[in-house]
């Protein structure tokens, strides 16, 4: 059982200590060392199964049956896994501190922000091989010959879209559907980033997972505009940052990085070179001024306001969710999730005979 009678309000302050051991921590690297990281385990799982079932001799039917058939399975181990450890673990703050450091794992708020503040870093100190080097950390394109603008660019979309798949979508997930969804989650757009490409090989094995991954983003990606609109004081109106986002190659991804592109007045997107070829893209706010290294800096605290309001949010659904526990149980002390319930105190004996010498009920025990 969890400590909440509401499992949203316990997944909610779930996902607060999560969020607060992710900012201050990440996955440390001597616990990477050791038993490496969950996202790895899944991603080991997806590339056995896709060894054994996604062969280049089976029609594309069967390839198509097959991944289906193997993204459900991993989806499905991940969420049984997940929620076995949740229900196992005891009903305390110990219990809510392992299962919190596990969902930490599955959150990547800060690992995203150091990664992009890396590129940052290099490009502020004017050294575009190093920085061409980080940003291929992070993105698919060809990194060899991008300028100051393309790298800032191409880290700002990279840090929009992965603000979505990274942090709020898991947050999404988490405080609808406890650790179990938290973790389906991951295991959906991991599949994604592995399987879900459009080339021979994955394009029919693959298909159900890309498919799947653009279903349980539609939400969280719009969130995630409205994240940024927000921060960036409702500037334009949310309807140009929507009519942008349609120009994208994908459903989903155009939305942060439309309003990305909106909230520092800079355009995004458009062509970009792939190793398979020159994909031509559409821009994101094609009258923007070209990104350098001081827009990539105020996306970088424009995601950092976002941050903040996420907490806000899961705090408020907190709030809203526990209301009504409170309300019915007003006889009773609220189970908080970060207060441990007292044990009845024993009876003492001088209050035993007051109490008996004045004919009153005995006095109520703390609970």
């Amino acid at each position: 059982m969890s400590i909440f009678d509401s499992s949203i309000a316990y997944s909610a302050s779930l996902l607060i200590l999560a969020l607060i051991l992710e900012l201050l921590f990440g996955w440390p690297a001597a616990l990477f060392e050791r038993i490496r990281h969950p996202v790895v385990w899944i991603g080991a799982l997806i590339s056995f199964l896709e060894k054994h079932f996604n062969r280049a001799s089976s029609s594309e039917k069967w390839r198509k049956l097959c991944g289906m058939l193997s993204t459900i399975l991993v989806v499905a181990v991940t969420a049984i896994l997940a929620w076995a450890l949740s229900t196992t673990l005891p009903n305390n703050l110990i219990g809510l501190f392992v299962e919190a450091l596990l969902a930490s794992s599955l959150l990547a708020a800060r690992s995203l922000y150091e990664h992009v503040y890396e590129i940052f870093r290099e490009l502020a100190n004017n050294d575009l091989t190093c920085a061409r080097k980080a940003l291929s950390k992070i993105v698919g394109r060809d990194t060899q010959h991008l300028d100051e603008h393309a790298i800032s660019g191409a880290a700002l979309e990279s840090l929009a879209e992965n603000a979505s798949d990274g942090f709020i979508a898991p947050v999404f997930w988490g405080v609808l559907l406890g650790l179990p969804g938290l973790a389906a989650y991951k295991a959906i757009n991991t599949l994604d980033s592995m399987i879900g490409h459009k080339t021979d090989r994955y394009k029919s094995y693959g298909r159900f997972a890309a498919q799947l991954d653009d279903v349980v983003n539609l939400i969280p990606a719009r969130l995630t505009a409205l994240l940024f609109w927000f921060c960036a004081r409702m500037r334009p109106s949310f309807n140009a940052i929507a009519a942008q986002a349609k120009h994208h190659r994908s459903p989903n991804a155009g939305w942060p990085e439309s309003a990305m592109a909106f909230a520092l007045g800079v355009k995004l997107s458009g062509p970009r070179q792939y190793a398979t070829g020159l994909s031509n893209e559409p821009w994101l706010n094609e009258a923007g001024n070209p990104p350098g290294v001081k827009e990539l800096g105020l996306g970088l605290r424009l995601y950092s306001y976002a941050i903040g309001l996420v907490f806000v949010a899961i705090g408020m659904v907190w709030v809203v969710f526990s209301l009504p526990y409170l309300a019915s149980h007003p006889t009773q002390p609220p189970k908080l999730a970060f207060v441990l319930t007292q044990p009845p105190l024993p009876e003492l004996p001088l209050l035993s005979l007051v109490a008996s010498s004045n004919h009153g009920p005995n006095p109520a025990r703390s609970t």
